[in-house]
């Protein structure tokens, strides 16, 4: 570690989500005493009602050519999957012209290149969480099938492994036939007519999950602070200082701003030019007949149902908005309606936990990970769809970062300052 910047002893981290929450334990793996502030609290944003999948073999970037494939009159629509108000502001729109500049084969290609060495790290970070204490199960999927009404329309994800495949990234599949699909998986209905199986992919409960993290957290020493608002960061030379509304200045070695969607705030004073964006999800839970084995995917209809105990999750929607705008309910009632013929024994008409959340997503569909133009200021956010899957891999290589002062190659790419 550079004399310099000698390593940190109290770490501040900004936001209580997955990524956050997993910076702060790998930081206490190096015997780093860590506070965590959050507005809200614990999995109050997009970490507590999206699909809790584990997906580094299909973790890609966001902007892809598909997304040439929409037209105006579609990403309008209510009912769209990729959903984009008429009344976007300025800033929206300057994102989204960057997104679908970014949406070309090449550099898609580039970005998942990028992508490949974080991705390997997911599951074996998932692994140190639980041999460290995390109690709350990353189980593995026995079953995780991709459902299409026709043959001819898993051509889309085949092509698509092909590319993930050729970009270095591993990932196993197998291809099935709609009765090979459904007596895998009752859930499917018997529109279903073709399917692929994802090998070596987990899922979890991301609410629960994360709160067992925060537990362990607090178990080994940490501070969590709930409703506490970071206003303001301070750049000092002996370290930085944190203005929180109602609680006056705080002042610790080192702060991690992962704050999600509402990164933009406290990390451009720090050079951090990239916005990030609210990529808007949303979800609900039904009561189902069978259990499913595993995660039961959607893709044509961008639907995503993740079994929770005795009740199906289903998710969906990329809207782009702003991030505290209330829960549209057309949103919900274009999730069920794409996804009724294709599902059986599921009520989807009682429907409880209805809920919106906030992706983080930037426009070339890269996170921003690492030291800002500040040495005692870094950043973690903008994981867009994969803060489940990269949160604990994106919070160990950042921790080691920060305490010896040898940046991960893996976190390269993601600099915040690109």
């Amino acid at each position: 570690m550079s004399t310099l910047y000698p390593a940190p002893k109290k770490v501040a981290v900004i936001g209580a989500g997955m990524v956050g929450l997993s910076t702060a334990w790998f930081l206490q793996e190096h015997g780093v005493e860590v506070e965590v502030l959050d507005r809200d609290g614990v999995a109050a944003g997009s970490s507590w009602g999206n699909a809790g999948w584990i997906t580094p073999g299909i973790s890609t970037p966001l902007p892809d050519p598909a997304v040439l494939s929409y037209g105006i009159k579609a990403v309008i629509s209510p009912a769209s999957p990729v959903y984009v108000p008429v009344t976007a502001d300025p800033r929206l729109l300057r994102f989204l012209a960057t997104f679908t500049r970014n949406s070309t084969m090449r550099r898609w290609s580039r970005s998942m290149r990028a992508l490949v060495p974080i991705n390997g790290h997911a599951i074996s970070a998932f692994e140190d969480l639980a041999a460290g204490g995390v109690d709350s199960p990353a189980r593995e999927a026995r079953s995780f099938i991709a459902g299409y009404e026709t043959k001819e329309q898993t051509e889309f994800l085949l092509t698509e492994l092909e590319h993930i495949a050729a970009s270095g990234q591993d990932v196993g599949f197998e291809e099935l036939t709609g009765d090979e699909v459904r007596a895998a998986e009752p859930t499917f209905s018997d529109r279903i007519g073709a399917g692929i199986r994802l090998l070596g992919q987990r899922y979890l409960n991301p609410g629960e999950y994360v709160a067992a993290l925060a537990d362990s957290v607090r178990a080994r020493g940490g501070t969590i602070r709930e409703g506490a608002e970071v206003t303001g960061i301070t750049d000092e030379t002996k370290g930085v200082r944190l203005a929180v509304r109602g609680g006056g200045d705080e002042r610790f070695d080192r702060v991690v701003v992962a704050t999600g969607t509402w990164l933009d705030h406290l990390a451009r004073p720090f050079g951090v030019r990239m916005h990030v964006q609210a990529g808007r999800g949303y979800s609900f839970s039904v009561p189902i007949d069978h259990t499913p084995q595993g995660p039961v995917y959607l893709p044509a209809q961008r639907v995503a149902c993740t079994p929770l105990g005795d009740r199906l999750r289903v998710a969906g929607m990329m809207e782009f908005r702003k991030p505290d705008a209330a829960l549209d309910p057309r949103r919900i009632s274009a999730i069920v309606d794409a996804a009724r013929p294709y599902l059986t024994g599921v009520d989807l008409d009682d429907r409880q936990d209805e809920w919106v959340g906030s992706r983080p997503c930037t426009s070339d569909g890269l996170p921003l990970i690492g030291v800002t133009s500040s040495p005692r200021v870094s950043v973690a956010g903008g994981h867009g769809m994969w803060g489940i899957t990269l949160g604990p891999a994106t919070g160990r290589l950042l921790a080691e970062a920060m305490v010896t002062g040898r940046p991960a190659a893996e976190l390269t790419p993601f600099d915040p300052l690109r």
